[in-house]
């Protein structure tokens, strides 16, 4: 494919809501590069973080030594390192960083590089394919099909990110650091690059509509994109870059079929029709009537509905789902087998009170603000159940997890408990992934006798680990995020 022939075009809006814009981007067609940034930090900073991704992308891309795969990696990189560096020179740009998305167009395919929430779409043949990986907590949940777009969109944690480009050293090989992928880049399809500012706001589906439909002329696709963008609320910087192959079109409207010729398929149908009945009646009275399986019930809590939580799960048995509307609700809980208790608006529904599972496997509990008193807000005992995405603070411990099982604790907030955020003992092996612990008073994770919990992506801001020794510190280190970056204590190396 020759570079010339490709049409784009870049846009990039302050939005409604920001005093001033920290995304930026760069295109150069003679050399097949198109870049989006969105900075972090803001005031200046995060526009400090932006421009000097871009410089420092720019410079190594044009040096075109190595594979485009290496060159990606270097530029990256360097940029990383050179903002790390120049915030720890500056208090004014201290914790600026950035999130960015890069395509280089070679031969017929693009090789992407990616850190953080902006992202890149492939549009062709009237389909729209999210080509990158959102490196965040609810973006993670959203690519697992957990979350569908629109709830993705709304979510309170949509703008929290566990990568990002300039917060801490790196060298361009570093695993769980730069995204590279290699996709294949037709003459028919189209590119979009932009930040989360355009895919919070517009879905998809929308974004692919407006840009067929401007097929031919991507500076009118990227004017209606970010004036969408805007008036779903401008809630941030808005930025987008569309890129066009030189055969892109909208997709063509299917021909209604022609009339005539129908009679004989029409008859031939209509036989296999009465064949296809008269056959399964006649099956149905060889048959033993069917057991019929319980159908799994829904409860809802909230203003004329169930009053509590605990009336619900008094009903509720294996398989049904109780759904807790906005509000307050003071009381304790009791989990049950296979039962999930959602709140309908993540953060929204508050629980002043403690939530038990003895022996329970396959219950869940997600999207609650949970406050308790006393030892611990949860105590899951000899016990396999979800906690997901909620806020828990308040008591002595956060999560108690006790004995044996495997429960799965992920996308939390937990933070300023009087001791631990999690506490772990017994033979547990819970996997805890992209969780926050914050300002716990003693630590953020302890495991005792003999616990082993599988750590991925978590933060642990000013929150220490108390792990056996045994476990590979090394490994803990790679997969997980500290600040201040600090190694965890004790361990292998």
């Amino acid at each position: 494919m020759v570079k010339t022939k490709l049409k784009f075009a870049g846009l990039s809006d302050m939005g409604r809501v920001r005093k001033n814009n920290e995304d930026a981007w760069h295109a150069d067609p003679d050399r097949g590069i198109y870049l989006v940034v969105d900075g972090i930090g803001g005031h200046a900073a995060g526009e400090k973080a932006a421009e000097i991704a871009v410089e420092r992308v720019k410079a190594r891309l044009e040096r075109q030594t190595g594979t485009t795969e290496q060159r990606i990696r270097e530029a990256i990189a360097v940029a990383n390192n050179e903002i790390l560096r120049a915030a720890l020179g500056n208090p004014d740009w201290e914790g600026m960083a950035c999130v960015l998305t890069l395509a280089v167009l070679e031969n017929g395919s693009a090789v992407i590089g990616h850190v953080g929430d902006s992202r890149l779409y492939q549009i062709r043949g009237g389909k729209i394919r999210k080509i990158t990986h959102d490196h965040s907590p609810v973006g993670e949940r959203e690519d697992a099909r957990e979350l569908t777009e629109a709830e993705a969109m709304k979510h309170p944690r949509r703008n929290e990110v566990y990568r990002d480009v300039g917060s801490e050293e790196h060298a361009p090989d570093d695993p769980d650091f730069i995204e590279i992928q290699r996709i294949d880049f037709d003459p028919e399809s189209a590119l979009v690059l932009c930040s989360d500012g355009l895919s919070d706001q517009v879905a998809s589906d929308r974004i692919r509509e407006i840009v067929e439909r401007h097929a031919g002329a991507p500076d009118a696709a990227a004017r209606e994109l970010v004036d969408a963008a805007n008036h779903a609320g401008g809630k941030d910087n808005v930025t987008v870059l569309v890129v066009e192959g030189e055969a892109f079109t909208a997709p063509a409207v299917e021909e209604p079929k022609r009339r005539g010729g129908w009679l004989v398929p029409a008859l031939v149908a209509f036989a296999l029709g009465l064949f296809a009945v008269a056959y399964t009646t006649w099956v149905k009275t060889q048959q033993k009537p069917p057991v019929q399986a319980r159908v799994p019930t829904t409860f809802t809590v909230g203003p004329n509905f169930l009053p509590n939580i605990g009336a619900a799960l008094a009903q509720a048995q294996t398989r049904d789902k109780i759904y807790v509307q906005p509000g307050e609700y003071v009381e304790n809980i009791t989990l049950k087998p296979e039962v999930a208790i959602l709140a309908t608006a993540p953060r929204e529904a508050i629980l002043r009170g403690t939530v038990t599972g003895d022996h329970v496997e396959g219950a869940r509990l997600s999207g609650f603000v949970i406050h308790a008193d006393g030892p611990a807000a949860i105590v899951l005992t000899d016990s396999s159940v979800e906690i997901d995405d909620s806020d828990i603070s308040g008591a002595e411990v956060g999560i108690a997890i006790r004995g044996s099982g495997k429960s799965v604790v992920k996308a939390n907030s937990i933070h300023d408990c009087a001791v631990a955020g999690v506490l772990l003992s017994g033979s547990a092996t819970p996997w805890l992934a992209h969780n926050i612990f914050a300002h716990n008073k003693k630590s953020g994770l302890v495991a005792t006798e003999g616990a082993r919990p599988a750590l991925s992506g978590n933060l642990f801001d000013h929150n220490k680990l108390e792990l056996p020794p045994e476990m590979d510190q090394k490994a803990i280190r790679e997969h997980n995020y500290f600040m201040p970056p600090l190694a965890p204590s004790g361990g292998k190396k």
